[in-house]
């Protein structure tokens, strides 16, 4: 990792040197006010060339385009974290790197294509809509630094050079080590990206191509076996590390590439009033899970347990899980300046979930893989003029594997400080792998199921005003899929997977507003959800908060921006769901709630040109507080108190 980041400097420093000397001249009232770009001989200087702003570009998979940022708002504070982004909504385990618990149903984005699973090792899996593209008028390089819990580092390094116009190359990487408070608590994760894009000089041909090589390693141990240990206020146990575990040994890991291509055609040698497009899109991706645990007895006080229940060998579990799939869209667009835009388009996508053998059990027979190939139809009509911005689409399966997809949205923007999303989706989802194949060394992880399609409607209201954001969201769920608890023991987790044959209605209101005076504000986002369901299979907390009191002002005759308060986040008692480290996928319990603690963050940030740096007391109420009932998952405890600190460095050559 170390190498890594050396070379991207070297990248950086070696190209601004080949370039000619820019020098930068940044106003604090914005992201990139100009660049300078002057040349020197002995007698004179020639003409000074500006770039402004709006060319350094940031383009998603969607081409939706925003700028480099370098301001200092409460909205960065939100997003310096390992995910690099707002994670309200989520509330992260012990060490830097481990899995979520998702406290926002609403936070995970569904496709109705199925995925491989083990979704705890995905939060920071980097899929395509994450991936963004660079246009930029002159070389540049963001450097992220944030300390970890104990011994290591988070980092993530990008630079994005156009070698013309039209050509673009970006470099980046996202590496993070940290050996957590508790036993067998060690994260290790890479995230490797590579992206170009490209247009002819006609503006015919437009191609965005990235590689992604991305590894996750956690040490799972299973949470402590004790809780009072935590709990009770004992300076011998304050070190966490003596704190017992029930697992010391086990780890999972994951491993993932992707190549990537969406490119078009314009058939039209110009671009006119109406106009015909080619377009393809490309994604071959492989995968591979692991969890080993060399140990299979928990010692529990004087107890000794199988956590996991019965093995069919007496130590070095080594389950292996292997995937591939190859997607392919292929689609011809009709554009009208005044219609919109129609486009028709066929999807095939095949995969393989594999195992290297069939298993024969007493309970019958696990088979060694699944393969498939689902091909669907579609269409999707794309209208931006003046406030109005919508776009439909559809499709459906033509296979024998039913899947179809429906999905509306529609935008109004009534002027720059007010605007109305609507969105409604309708689809047929095919269950991820997991669910319908597991192979494992452990008697009771081994399972074969056909389960049916998941049905989810979808319909969501959004308004952006001047005064506050709104988001209302009503969801009804058929065939909902989730891992339950089959143990006896209360000591074992033997989860297996299930189908709920009822309906899950789901309702969440999300309101967020910033209050102003004078240097000091407040912002406040507030998130009720509400489930009718006569079974507790989808639990979520019913209030989830957050509001920051913070000042901000310049100081030093306007050479540091200063930004410094206070963060608090809550959310109510309810049923959280566990987690089990040997598919990494959380599971339903109904035993113990979990809630009602108050997590409160006092953060100094200063932003300097184009560096920001962040200090923060990470829960620091638990100075003050006797009771020590603060959990991100039965058994597991949320973090300590702790301070951390780093920056982010954005520089333009």
């Amino acid at each position: 990792m170390k190498k890594l980041i050396l070379v991207i400097f070297i990248l950086s420093f070696s190209i601004g040197i080949a370039q000619k000397k820019k020098v930068l001249n940044e106003q604090l009232s914005a992201p990139i006010s100009s660049i300078n770009n002057r040349d020197k001989d002995t007698t004179k200087f020639k003409s000074v060339k500006t770039s402004t702003f709006n060319q350094y570009r940031i383009i998603s998979l969607q081409r939706d385009t925003t700028y480099v940022d370098t301001s200092l708002t409460i909205k960065k504070e939100y997003e310096y974290n390992y995910l690099r982004k707002d994670i309200f909504g989520l509330l992260p385990f012990s060490n830097e790197g481990q899995t979520y618990t998702t406290l926002d149903f609403g936070y995970k984005k569904l496709s109705s294509f199925p995925e491989i699973g083990f979704s705890g090792k995905h939060f920071n899996y980097m899929q395509p809509n994450d991936i963004n593209y660079y246009s930029v008028a002159t070389p540049i390089t963001e450097l992220y630094f944030k300390t970890t819990m104990e011994q290591g580092q988070s980092v993530d390094a990008l630079i994005a050079v156009n070698t013309s116009e039209r050509f673009n190359v970006s470099l980046a990487f996202r590496g993070l080590r940290s050996l957590g408070k508790y036993i067998n608590q060690l994260s290790s994760t890479g995230n490797f990206r590579f992206t170009t894009s490209y247009n002819t000089l006609n503006k015919r041909y437009f191609l965005n191509f990235h590689f992604t090589g991305q590894d996750i390693l956690n040490g799972e141990n299973g949470g402590i076996t004790t809780l009072e240990q935590f709990e009770i206020d004992d300076p011998d146990f304050e070190n966490r590390a003596r704190l017992e575990v029930y697992l010391r040994d086990a780890k999972s890991f994951m491993k993932g590439k992707r190549y990537f291509i969406d490119h078009n055609f314009r058939i039209n040698s110009k671009e006119a009033q109406n106009n015909l497009f080619l377009a393809h899109q490309f994604n071959y991706e492989t995968k591979f899970f692991e969890y080993n645990q060399r140990t299979l007895v928990s010692t529990v006080g004087d107890t000794r347990i199988n956590r996991f229940g019965d093995s069919y060998i007496a130590a070095n579990i080594n389950d292996h899980t292997r995937y591939n799939r190859m997607y392919n869209k292929l689609g011809a667009i009709y554009e009208n300046k005044t219609l919109g835009k129609f486009q028709f388009f066929i999807e095939d996508f095949r995969y393989n979930y594999y195992y290297k053998k069939v298993l024969i059990l007493d309970s019958g027979t696990v088979p060694s893989k699944l393969s498939d190939e689902i091909n669907t139809i579609g269409g999707q009509y794309e209208y931006r003029k003046d406030k109005w911005n919508g776009v439909f689409t559809y499709s459906n399966s033509i296979s024998n594997q039913a899947m179809s997809n429906f999905d509306a949205k529609l935008n109004y923007k009534l002027n720059d400080k007010n605007e109305l999303q609507f969105q409604y989706q309708m689809f047929s989802k095919i269950p991820d792998h997991v669910y319908n194949l597991y192979q494992s060394s452990f008697v009771n992880y081994n399972w074969a199921n056909d389960f049916n399609n998941e049905k989810i409607n979808n319909l969501q209201a959004i308004a952006k005003t001047q005064w506050l954001t709104a988001s209302l969201k009503l969801t009804s769920i058929n065939d909902y899929l989730y891992f339950s608890n089959d143990a006896t023991d209360e000591q074992q987790q033997i989860i297996s997977p299930k189908q709920y044959d009822k309906t899950i209605n789901y309702l969440s209101i999300n309101i967020s507003r910033e209050f102003k005076w004078w240097k000091l504000a407040l912002d406040n986002t507030i998130l009720y959800q509400e489930v009718d369901q006569e079974n507790s299979v989808l639990n979520v907390p019913k209030i989830t908060t957050r509001n920051s009191l913070y000042y901000t002002d310049f100081l030093f005759k306007k050479a540091l921006f200063l930004q410094t308060g206070f963060t608090l986040n809550y959310f109510s008692k309810y049923y959280m769901n566990d987690y089990n480290p040997v598919v990494t996928e959380a599971f339903v319990q109904t035993d113990r709630k979990i809630g009602d603690f108050p997590m409160i963050d006092f953060f100094i940030n200063a932003r300097i040109r184009q560096t920001r740096i962040f200090l923060k007391a990470e829960h620091f109420n638990t100075m003050f507080s006797s009771e020590k009932k603060y959990y991100t998952a039965p058994n597991y405890p949320y973090r300590d108190f702790m301070i951390r600190f780093g920056l982010v460095w954005n520089f333009f050559q």
